[in-house]
């Protein structure tokens, strides 16, 4: 799988993995920084989370509208780079200036001084550089090959090790620098992350010029590509047919259905690790240590490593054999997986609602590794459908629905996260029902995602029915 591949490839591999550094290693302390050194409460905290990390989805569609338009992919990945190592820097700067408050402080609004200013022109900075370089270097990766090469198919699996990499290492590195008890210590993680976004782009612009060439020695990325342009997928060269309706509606329905997955695995970065933080058993006795809340969002992308090539193998044994899932049935199997690691999770906070102050972190890994199990069958599965089902002039105008979906889902699950059980608040109700304890807090996303995967499940038949061939 990695030979014979163009040099560039492992160029952009490179910089990708130094970028998803940046990003999860930062996302795995921004809760934790939030209520240790900004004193905000859990649901101040999820609310906030879910914004920003809701328009670092939503960003893409601007950036990537810009470097077709006029910026091409190179500078505007240049400048989202160096834009993000601004924003991280400026977090960094946010915790040097951590300003003690007074024992029990809760803060539910932005209490404004240089501690917090710096903390939201950082935020600032990070969304609008992840718009200008996500779109741009998956992209990129795609130039590198002809038409019809074969291999470009295991170059996007290459080239999404490179992403599952760097949300691997990041969380065990900064987490452990930043997440110490010490909240002036967050400076060294943010300081850590913008110095590996800064050491990515330095590598991407050192290696541009002579390793990002298509097939024919020719640069790509320099000038916009109107190949690509936005306008030139709005246009129609005809009237749709019948099918390719039918097909395009196929694509907006699972798109619905992916907004319920995503708002529910996105309490990574929120009750997660509120969970992690306060009521993880995370003391190593015979060692001396207590692994940092933050270690635990590592699981994920090692799962991955471990896994996605076994689900990859799986499912063409499944082809080979006439029995593999179609479409909809794969994506209504990660919402059960999905739904499945919740139930865990509310087996195993149970006790903490009669009175244990702790539980083992062997829970919270196997919650993750569920998790991961339920991704692997809608997120890989979800880009290719919308590439199947879209008629060429409308895949990336589509592309940008289902991407936009990430953003609902995001901000869906930071409010959410709001009604995680604090005893210094009053009690939060949801359709009327108080959420007064883990079980009736995790018991949310057991029946969302539940009622998500049954309802697809019963109408997979009428979908496969609308895709008119597709798997």
């Amino acid at each position: 799988m990695f030979k014979q591949h163009p040099k560039g490839l492992y160029l952009l591999f490179t910089t990708e993995m130094w970028e998803r550094f940046s990003y999860y290693g930062m996302r795995a302390i921004l809760s934790l920084y939030m209520i240790k050194a900004l004193f905000y409460s859990t649901a101040f905290t999820s609310s906030i989370y879910g914004y920003y990390t809701g328009l670092v989805y939503l960003t893409p569609l601007i950036g990537g509208y810009i470097a077709d338009r006029y910026w091409g992919n190179r500078k505007s990945i240049i400048t989202g780079g160096f834009l993000m190592a601004m924003g991280q820097f400026s977090l960094a700067l946010s915790s040097y200036l951590y300003t003690p408050q007074a024992a029990g402080t809760v803060n539910s609004f932005f209490v404004f001084n240089p501690q917090t200013e710096f903390f939201l022109i950082g935020l600032f900075l990070l969304v609008f550089g992840n718009g200008f370089f996500k779109p741009n270097i998956s992209s990129m990766v795609g130039f590198l090959y002809s038409e019809n090469d074969g291999r470009r198919d295991s170059a996007f699996t290459i080239f999404y090790m490179g992403i599952n990499l760097g949300a691997l290492i990041s969380p065990l590195l900064i987490g452990g620098f930043a997440d110490t008890g010490d909240p002036t210590n967050f400076m060294y993680g943010f300081l850590i992350a913008g110095i590996g976004m800064l050491f990515g782009l330095v590598v991407f612009i050192l290696g541009k010029n002579r390793f990002l060439v298509d097939p024919e020695g020719r640069s790509v990325g320099v000038i916009p590509n109107h190949k690509y342009d936005p306008e030139d997928c709005a246009k129609s060269e005809g009237t749709l047919t019948w099918v390719e309706k039918q097909r395009i509606l196929v694509i907006f329905i699972l798109a619905f259905f992916g907004i319920f997955f995503w708002a529910a695995f996105e309490q990574a970065g929120v009750s997660l690790t509120f969970l992690a933080e306060q009521h993880v058993d995370r003391v190593v006795t015979a060692l001396n240590f207590s692994i940092p809340a933050a270690w635990f969002q590592s699981v994920n992308p090692l799962a991955i490593l471990l896994f996605a090539p076994i689900f990859a193998a799986l499912w063409l044994k499944l082809k080979d054999m006439g029995k593999e899932p179609s479409i909809p049935l794969k994506m209504a199997m990660g919402l059960l997986l999905l739904s499945s690691g919740f139930m865990l999770l509310v087996f195993a906070t149970g006790s903490l609602d009669h009175g244990a102050t702790s539980i083992s972190p062997l829970w919270l890994i196997a919650v993750y590794v569920l998790f991961t199990f339920g991704e692997l069958c809608i997120s890989p599965i979800g880009l290719s459908m919308v590439t199947k089902l879209s008629p060429k002039k409308f895949t990336c105008l589509l592309m940008g629905v289902w991407f936009l979906t990430s953003a609902v889902a995001n901000i869906l699950a930071g409010q959410i996260s709001t009604l995680y059980p604090d005893p210094s608040l009053p009690t939060p109700y949801l359709l009327g029902m108080p959420i007064n304890s883990f079980t009736s807090f995790f018991m949310i996303f057991v029946v969302m995602s539940l009622i998500a995967a049954v309802l697809l499940f019963l109408i997979r038949k009428r979908l496969e029915t609308m895709m008119h061939g597709i798997r």
